[in-house]
């Protein structure tokens, strides 16, 4: 609910902080006209993302600044507006609105710079201005339908509406996408069944240029080893290579070496060392040009399917790894096309199972909502008669929309209708002439419909006007039973409105040579009694006048 309410230098205010802190139940602001009633509201409407009017700012001031404060429950739907905007979430909720004298302004939520526009959507689930010159709330016909569900409990069946739209716009999404892709293949048949042999051809792999590159280059390196060693092997074995001189060498020391009194034994053992190694090394190089073994054949293969691949992409301008995808997706169309027309007869089949859910799920809800409209009427009509309108008839319209019109709402158009004089055709409620019967129609509607809605304010713009008597009693008895589920503000000229209030705000103007001003202050019981006598006497308070005070104070309470 609203907590604070603080206004500085805004139009006849210099310097106000209204505490709303205890203020649950019924809050009546009362004043002199022309004291600044409205200026309170329109203030407040500031603070919510109201459009600021020229004037705003105080003369002689820089700016104007309204800062409203609202104590926020943990469930309430500003928090899930909060947060899909990276905002915080605490327990005390701030909308600030600053106005420059050129006109310019800047807004904050919780001290943090916000746009005009976020605190008209937070303002919309945290407070209902219902006056004479509003047009949101329940004056706007977006909201009939919503508070029509609430009003006869009808949630269920509305998210079950709202399930059946989505599967049966994801159907016939699906159905349209199919067509689109079957018409879009057919143009390019030719096209597509050239480009899907291609790519079959060569079945590209996603690591194919990678792995290819890489075995040519390692094979061209690989023929270059290969020589290498061929080179190094004819050395050793060809005509009077290096292995065939050592063992001629051996073999001449080896047969004479007992003939020389040992003086040949480390030459001979220098020499078996020798033939040993040497011979070891041509078997090695011998292993070696086996596994370096080039095949001429094998490379060419190899560049050949990698020139084709990358030939292929340039084709198709993809990478040469996006040639799987691309070949899945010409194959997928290929196969619609082949396969299109029982493709398409499924999710035609599909789109219209799910448009029979739809239609059985909305047409049910549909009945539902003009059994909830009916006993709306009913409970609505019997708070007219109280509130002097008894000849007025009001009328919850529950029509069908053409097809082109469904939506997950449903089928169906709710709108609260309202007929002032008997014959006379219903007409939107925003519509009806007289402004002091439209407050009472909102206030009548709204008492029916006290648990529906986010809105935990309430505020009523002179719901009395042109009423006194027993009227006015009956509005107050109604704002009092309406300020048992939410806080209610109500701004009244009638004493017997203000007798039922639980807090009781006084809005003074004070007016000077040069300058007016515009204050309010809280009153206690002896200023409520004073206050209610003048309302009942005029410009001067009389003793009858505080007796009827005193008895509309005991009957209140």
């Amino acid at each position: 609910m609203l907590a604070t309410l603080s206004i500085r230098d805004f139009v006849l205010i210099e310097k106000l902080d209204l505490d709303f802190a205890h203020g649950g139940g019924l809050g009546a602001l009362t004043g002199e006209t022309g004291a600044g009633k409205s200026i309170l509201i329109d203030a407040l409407g500031l603070a919510l993302g109201a459009r600021a009017e020229s004037g705003a700012v105080r003369r002689g001031a820089a700016q104007a600044s309204i800062a409203a404060s609202f104590d926020l429950p943990r469930d309430h739907p500003a928090r899930a507006i909060l947060a899909d905007q990276g905002f915080d979430g605490d327990d005390v909720l701030t909308l600030r609105r600053m106005i420059a004298a050129d006109g310019r302004g800047r807004a904050f939520v919780n001290d943090q710079p916000a746009s005009v526009a976020l605190l008209r959507r937070l303002g919309d689930t945290l407070v209902e201005i219902q006056g004479q010159m509003e047009q949101h709330g329940l004056l706007d016909t977006v909201t009939h339908r919503g508070s029509l569900d609430a009003f006869a409990g009808l949630e269920k069946q509305a998210s079950a509406v709202v399930s059946a739209w989505t599967t049966w716009r994801a159907a016939r999404q699906a159905c349209a996408d199919a067509q689109a892709t079957a018409e879009a293949a057919r143009r390019d048949e030719e096209f597509l069944r050239h480009a899907v042999k291609e790519l079959n051809a060569l079945a590209p792999k996603a690591d194919d240029e990678e792995t290819l590159a890489g075995e040519r280059q390692s094979m061209r390196a690989g023929s270059a080893l290969g020589e290498a060693v061929s080179q190094a092997l004819a050395e050793l074995e060809q005509g009077r290579g290096a292995v065939a001189s050592l063992r001629t060498a051996h073999r001449l020391i080896e047969r004479n070496a007992d003939k020389a009194d040992g003086r040949l034994e480390a030459p001979l053992a220098a020499l078996d060392r020798a033939l040993s190694e040497a011979t070891e090394a041509q078997a090695q190089l011998e292993m070696a040009r086996d596994t370096l073994e080039f095949d001429p054949a094998r490379l060419e293969k190899i560049e050949e399917r990698l020139f084709a691949l990358r030939a292929l992409a340039r084709k198709h301008n993809v990478a040469v790894a996006g040639l799987p995808a691309l070949s899945e997706k010409l194959s997928a169309q290929l196969a619609a096309l082949d396969d299109g027309e029982a493709g398409l007869k499924k999710l035609a089949a599909a789109a219209k199972t799910a448009r029979a859910a739809y239609v059985a799920a909305a047409e049910a809800l549909a009945a539902s909502r003009r059994k909830g409209a009916a006993k709306l009427d009913k409970a609505v009509a019997a708070e007219l008669g109280p509130l002097k309108l008894e000849r007025a008839k009001f009328v919850t319209e529950v029509a069908a929309l053409p097809e082109a019109e469904w939506s997950a709402t449903g089928t169906d158009r709710v709108q609260f209708t309202v007929s002032t004089n008997p014959g006379a055709p219903p007409a939107p409620i925003a519509k009806i002439a007289s402004g002091g019967e439209l407050s009472r129609f909102l206030l009548a509607l709204k008492v029916c419909l006290s648990k529906v809605g986010d809105a935990p304010t309430i505020v009523f713009d002179e719901v009395d006007s042109g009423i006194g008597g027993a009227t006015a009693a009956a509005v107050g008895e109604r704002l009092k039973r309406l300020a048992k589920d939410v806080q209610v503000l109500v701004v009244t000229h009638s004493p017997q409105v203000a007798a039922v209030a639980d807090r009781h705000w006084l809005i003074r103007k004070t007016t000077t040579r040069t300058a007016a001003s515009t204050d309010v202050v809280a009153l206690d019981a002896q200023g409520r009694r004073e206050e209610i006598a003048r309302m009942l006497s005029g410009a001067e308070v009389t003793v009858e006048a505080r007796a009827a005070a005193d008895r509309l104070l005991a009957t209140a309470n």
